[in-house]
């Protein structure tokens, strides 16, 4: 591994969030920094750049400049098949992701969340946990601003970095520790970059424990089947603790008669599931792998409490938008994968308008036949390509219709819906297709729910 206390010379292949972050990190580091993106770097990205004189390219690789450097951080987006990281394995130049380069420069606890599904609503409520309980910590990583960013604007400022964690960002993490890691669950997602292949994404996400020891912890949701296969796999003398809403655990956080029950042997902390901010079965995952992360730091139980109570989720995941003539609207634009449809689905009582589609990542909608025949009276298909979802359903659901915009599918929706009826976005899919990503997807279904 590349000598990091040394001047090097660094190539940043990516120039979006978390590459500009590493640039910015590296300069201060006083190492020789060249940043290379493929594509148009957004216009905010390129001042920053250039305010901190660091040199910069878009819409090329300079092959020969990149192949010169001395330790190559690359974009989560990138994958591991393009022409120019395969040159730089064959000359055997380090690889490795922002959040790796990060945690050299890292002196305070880090706390890493990955998981298929609710990821991001787990590392916004443990910063809030902690926050509240009187510690100094930042939510960063696949959600606002990078790692990198974090430590280049506070640089031994912070004692928690709670960072939640793609696959992407993890294959390229090598000496990567955090003080306690959390895996939600694995569920197909993103499977078109793994050659279709469960195991090899799931490897991906079981890197999280690699470099934990037995002074470290381990949070996982017993209940996922393909967690608990690989958990099962993986050598690892960390501390495991359990999560679960099936199984009563002798320790850990499970559901007992509608509370939710921590128990990490030294005392017992109780809530009423009711009583969440969040509600569904899918938010008493996240808040009860929030609430151990906080009782392992000792973080006092009035705190745990009220923070679970009054916390607000983060815009476009299961977020209540308007009440137009008895009619729920939901903005859950995040849910990119079958599972956390299911998840939105199952948390909703009335008759559903199901809003779904866009670029498919290798879905299996089977999963989802069951509970769409239970809830859901119609599908508007917002999406290029929709045949994958009206093959799916086309003997489940009657009416199923195709739209090209979020004006259209709010539009739709409002004719085909009754008094008590939800209007629910929850794409199952990416949105790349219609839209730049999962927020633009979100604030359009928004901006033309409130044109009603």
């Amino acid at each position: 591994m590349i000598d990091i206390n040394k001047h090097i010379n660094i190539t940043i292949l990516g120039a979006g969030e978390s590459g500009v972050g590493a640039a910015l990190l590296a300069k201060s580091k006083k190492n020789k920094v060249f940043v290379s993106d493929k594509s148009i770097i957004k216009s905010i990205h390129k001042n920053e750049l250039s305010k901190n004189k660091i040199e910069f390219e878009e819409r090329q690789h300079s092959i020969e400049k990149i192949l010169s450097s001395d330790l190559i951080i690359i974009s989560p987006g990138i994958p591991n098949t393009v022409d120019i990281v395969k040159k730089a394995e064959e000359k055997r130049i380090p690889i490795i992701s922002e959040i790796e380069y990060a945690s050299y420069f890292f002196e305070g606890k880090i706390i890493a969340i990955t998981g298929s599904n609710g990821k991001t609503t787990t590392t916004k409520l443990t910063e809030h946990l902690f926050i509240n309980g009187g510690k100094k910590a930042i939510a960063c990583g696949n959600i606002g601003k990078s790692f990198a960013r974090v430590l280049f604007e506070k640089p031994n400022y912070y004692d928690y970095a709670i960072i939640e964690l793609s696959s992407f960002q993890l294959e390229r993490c090598y000496a990567l520790h955090p003080y306690i890691s959390i895996l939600l669950n694995i569920t197909p997602d993103h499977l078109d970059r793994y050659n279709n292949n469960i195991d090899e994404y799931a490897k991906a996400k079981m890197r999280i424990i690699q470099n934990q020891t037995k002074n470290d912890f381990f949070i996982y949701n017993q209940d996922d089947l393909i967690s608990n296969q690989h958990i099962n796999k993986t050598k690892t003398e960390v501390t495991k603790i359990p999560i679960s809403i099936k199984s009563l655990l002798s320790k850990g956080a499970y559901v007992q008669s509608n509370n939710i029950i921590i128990n990490l042997l030294t005392e017992t902390f109780t809530m009423s599931i009711n009583d969440l901010a969040l509600q569904g079965k899918h938010n008493q995952y996240n808040s009860m792998a929030a609430g151990v992360t906080a009782k392992i730091e000792e973080i006092r139980k009035k705190n745990i409490r009220d923070s679970l109570m009054d916390y607000k989720n983060e815009p476009h995941r299961m977020e209540f938008i308007a009440k137009i003539h008895g009619v729920d609207y939901i903005n859950d634009s995040k849910a990119t994968n079958v599972n956390s449809t299911w998840y939105a689905l199952e948390s909703i009582e009335n008759n559903i308008i199901w809003i779904a589609g866009g670029q498919d990542k290798g879905n299996d909608y089977t999963e989802l036949t069951e509970i769409v025949s239970e809830k859901v009276k119609a599908i508007i298909c917002l999406g290029k390509e929709n045949t994958k979802i009206h093959n799916s359903f086309k003997g489940t659901i009657e009416k199923i219709y195709d739209v090209k915009s979020a004006f259209e599918a709010v539009k739709l929706a409002y004719e085909l819906s009754s008094k008590n009826d939800t209007v629910l976005l929850s794409p199952a899919c990416a949105s790349f297709d219609l839209f730049e990503d999962y927020k633009d997807r979100g604030e359009q279904f928004t901006s033309a729910v409130k044109r009603l």
